[in-house]
């Protein structure tokens, strides 16, 4: 006998097809919830077993060695009917499988029993079962276990689900986000170009810079996934390698960063920091075909859970009438430091060139 399709069948193949899971691959995670009931109730067939439209198919199995069979000859097909847990002792006493090859052949299924896997919404989308070859019935602490697996057959079902939306999630905010800086990034080009005064140059290509350092910073984001931290050296390597390219003639950036997660604001302030004193070199430091060096440092610093930045050039240093405490090396370094790191920028000027360092405190990521 064909069992009668759910009452709610439309909802609960679109629910069932909401998961992604029919014809996937073999997975450890739920071919050892087969083998661990199998052994835990003493039968010769597991089966984790989910009722499509017009097939059952297993998305793990216990010597059955197949992956799919007609729902014509489908037991789970009536359980998902009933209640969670349904038991069978002998099959050939229940008149639902009077005429079901399974059961009749030889060997046939005589005994079966399974934990309804249903959806948060109650809908039922399957079994965890059990079959043997001979009748028979489980204790008590066979049938506990049975349901206990099928919740974790659940719990894992859901976390694909839900790790896939976030994936979907994700992608769709990558693409977006990308598009958003593009479009900013492009309105700022066209207004600098349009700019006269040098201080709205000046100002548009601050603002540029950090949409720029905003943007490296959402790529390595993403590619980092769930991570709460950020690789801050693998951030200023890239960030580094980019501004190279755009060095004056026989100007030399070079960077020395140990390997450290910081939180995302941290990174953003760092990158922030090294992009505007680089900027500020190359234009002022080594102007008039003048060569040498741009060095960034980011190592561990004195105090436990702290990291020193040091940025440094071999240019002329500052002007004897620079008061850095009002800008001089540009209001956005200031700004960073106090309002995103809490520390103070410590300038040394000779000479020889300028160097400023920081040392500030690393944050916990939030939970």
């Amino acid at each position: 006998m064909e069992a009668k399709p759910h009452p709610r069948q439309k909802d609960r193949l679109d629910r069932l097809h909401s998961y992604d899971i029919l014809d996937s691959e073999r997975e450890t995670d739920f071919d050892d919830i087969a083998q661990l009931a199998s052994k835990i109730c003493g039968t010769a067939i597991s089966v984790v077993n989910l009722i499509d439209a017009d097939r059952q198919w297993f998305k793990a199995e216990v010597g059955l060695g197949v992956r799919e069979t007609p729902l014509q000859t489908s037991i789970c097909s009536h359980v998902i009917l009933e209640e969670d847990f349904v038991e069978i002792p002998d099959t050939l006493k229940d008149p639902r499988m009077a005429d079901n090859p399974l059961c009749n052949g030889h060997p046939g299924l005589r005994f079966y029993a399974g934990a309804i896997l249903k959806s948060e919404d109650g809908l039922p989308l399957g079994t965890l079962c059990v079959l043997d070859y001979a009748p028979r019935t489980l204790n008590q602490m066979q049938r506990d276990a049975l349901r206990v697996l099928a919740r974790q057959v659940m719990a894992q079902l859901d976390m694909r689900r839900a790790l896939s939306a976030n994936t979907l999630l994700r992608q769709e905010v990558d693409h977006r986000v990308k598009n958003s800086l593009q479009s900013l990034s492009s309105l700022v080009s066209i207004q600098l170009r349009r700019a006269q005064h040098k201080e709205a140059q000046r100002a548009l290509q601050t603002v540029q810079s950090r949409i720029e350092a905003v943007a490296r910073l959402h790529s390595q984001l993403y590619r980092t996934g769930d991570r709460m931290l950020v690789d801050l050296s693998a951030h200023l390597k890239e960030m580094c390698r980019n501004m190279a390219h755009v060095a004056p003639p026989g100007v030399h950036l070079s960077l020395e960063a140990e390997d450290c997660d910081a939180p995302a604001g941290q990174v953003v302030a760092v990158g922030t920091l090294v992009n505007e004193f680089v900027a500020n070199s190359y234009k002022h430091a080594f102007s008039n075909g003048r060569t040498g060096r741009v060095t960034i440092s980011v190592a561990h610093g004195d105090l436990p859970g702290t990291l020193r930045v040091t940025c440094s050039d071999t240019g002329p240093g500052l002007p004897r009438d620079v008061d850095t405490s009002k800008g001089g090396l540009g209001t956005l370094i200031t700004q960073v430091i106090s309002a995103e790191l809490g520390a103070e920028l410590d300038v040394a000027s000779s000479s020889d060139g300028l160097q400023v360092s920081l040392e500030f405190a690393l944050e916990a990521p939030e939970a």
